[in-house]
């Protein structure tokens, strides 16, 4: 809103010089004075300039790039009938519109709009500026808290309840164990959720890695199987390591073998048992492309599009029941936005999926270099 703030500055100036001296002149003519035109020049928010009748005498750029003026034509019904009710009374009128997208998969445009009388003359200034980035920003952050609240209570409930019943079957050591087993899951389940929460907050908050370096892929890779391998060899799932040798990418390692860990994690958890995992790199130009891909039960198209957002899950009983938070795959894009990178998704029912970072490349081209171990990428269970 700091447009707005000058907006209300710009428009008590441009009252003091629009209006009439106390000497009689002739009738005022319908032009701007070089002095309001140029504070309008230097407006940030989109600013229009109506005459007594209704036609734009001047509109900044922004107002005409935003659909706002076609020619001498303010386009929008609701602020012609703003204008016009400030121009009966002289009082300063604040509303919010909706105007039709101006980009691509965009609905509409939001606008908070201020209008105000420019002196005696009939001339009415009209000041929109674009809110549709802060009220999806806000729509986010109170979606996020309350997803946050439904994550967090449902363990935190289920160890209650456990913890009761628990209590009530003291004297039956069989059923302590099988709740006491619950419990462990559950609070399991909690502690996962919190250190995605953590790590999702810290990828969020850093506006760029602070102290990137090279970072070999072959180790990341290795390291991100390492950390996997106990999950998937409880279903006999195979992780294989391949493709093109000695990329390196320009980083932080432990945010790769984040993502990594993440990805991999996501194809065991929905992979049939006795499949494999496919972990590879190669070269792309100035990135190194690392695809995961597996034989699982695969994403539906339809949800394809929202698979990376905080919380959103394909299958909401079936990520409970593999212990999955619905963080991964948002801190996974995270960690590649952080690179300068991205990731993508391909997928078809019952075929499995491949996800796929490209990230820079070290040195600005993906160039193999030797290894600087003897253990060639290999099948690791």
């Amino acid at each position: 809103m700091g447009g707005f703030l000058v907006g209300t500055l710009v428009m008590l100036a441009i009252r003091r010089q629009s209006e009439p001296s106390s000497v009689p002149d002739s009738p005022p003519e319908e032009t701007l004075s070089p002095g309001v035109a140029s504070l309008l020049a230097v407006l940030p928010s989109s600013a229009v300039v109506l005459d007594r009748e209704d036609r734009v005498l001047r509109a900044s750029s922004a107002a005409r790039a935003y659909g706002l003026v076609r020619g001498d034509t303010l386009i929008s019904a609701e602020l012609l009938a703003l204008a016009r009710k400030v121009r009966r009374d002289g009082e300063i009128r604040e509303g919010e519109i909706e105007t039709s997208g101006r980009k691509f998969g965009q609905e509409s445009t939001s606008f908070a709009v201020r209008v105000a009388p420019l002196g005696s003359t009939g001339q009415v200034l009209v000041l929109a500026e674009d809110q549709t980035d802060r009220l999806r920003v806000e729509a986010v952050r109170r979606d996020f808290v309350a997803n946050v609240s439904h994550e967090l209570k449902t363990p935190v409930g289920a160890l209650s309840l456990l913890a009761e019943t628990i209590q009530d079957a003291a004297d039956d050591p069989e059923a302590v164990t099988r709740f006491a087993g619950r419990m462990q899951h559950e609070a399991a389940r909690l502690t996962y959720l919190i250190q995605d929460l953590i790590t999702l907050s810290r990828i969020q908050g850093a506006e760029e890695i602070p102290t990137p370096e090279p970072v070999p892929v072959d180790e990341a890779v290795h390291e991100a199987i390492d950390r996997c391998s106990t999950k998937a060899a409880s279903k006999d799932i195979t992780l294989v390591a391949g493709g093109t040798g000695g990329l390196n990418i320009w980083g932080d390692d432990e945010l790769l073998v984040t993502a990594l860990r993440n990805l991999i994690d996501n194809a065991v958890a929905y992979s049939p048992e006795h499949t494999r995992v496919v972990v590879s790199a190669r070269p792309a130009g100035d990135s190194v492309e690392i695809s995961i891909s597996d034989q699982g039960i695969g994403i539906p198209e339809s949800a394809q599009e929202r698979i990376f957002e905080r919380f959103f899950r394909v299958d909401a009983a079936r990520s409970r029941s593999t212990g999955g938070t619905g963080l991964g795959l948002a801190i996974v894009k995270h960690v590649a936005v952080a690179h300068g990178g991205e990731v993508s998704v391909w997928s078809k029912e019952g075929s499995g999926s491949t996800f796929t970072l490209r990230l820079p490349a070290f040195g600005g081209v993906a160039v193999a270099t030797p290894r600087t171990t003897s253990t060639p990428l290999e099948a690791a269970t």
